[in-house]
């Protein structure tokens, strides 16, 4: 697999379902987004926090599938949230949407993102 976590024994374990690092061996291309936003292909925004993280993900998915990538290539996401939210329904959709593959992962509360009606944004790294 030339998408390795990383997890070493001297520093304690993730606060969560990620990988504090993630090594990519024998790779010869690499997937960067901007940041990915909650507007699906209609242009519409969902309101709910849940449906906006699906919807980045099936850009995501949109991105990786014409890179010809998959989920598993992902090394590293950015996640932008607006502050007060109830993150559980982001976690969920990130853990469902990646299954088991694990990923170096930042999580940033910001003021506010470039539209009013996003809540999140994500950015990631694929590699394969």
């Amino acid at each position: 697999m030339p998408n390795e976590p990383v997890f070493p024994r001297s520093i304690a374990p993730p606060a969560a379902n990620y990988a504090h690092a993630v090594v990519s061996t024998s790779t010869t291309r690499w997937l960067h987004t901007s940041g990915v936003v909650p507007v699906g292909p209609d242009g519409e925004v969902p309101v709910e926090l849940g449906a906006q993280a699906e919807t980045i993900w099936a850009n995501i998915g949109a991105m990786l599938d014409a890179a010809d990538m998959d989920m598993s290539d992902v090394v590293s996401i950015a996640t932008y949230v607006i502050p007060g939210l109830d993150l559980a329904p982001v976690m969920a959709v990130r853990d469902q949407v990646l299954d088991s593959t694990l990923v170096a992962s930042t999580l940033l509360v910001v003021a506010e993102l470039a539209q009013p009606a996003w809540k999140i944004e994500i950015a990631v790294v694929a590699a394969r």
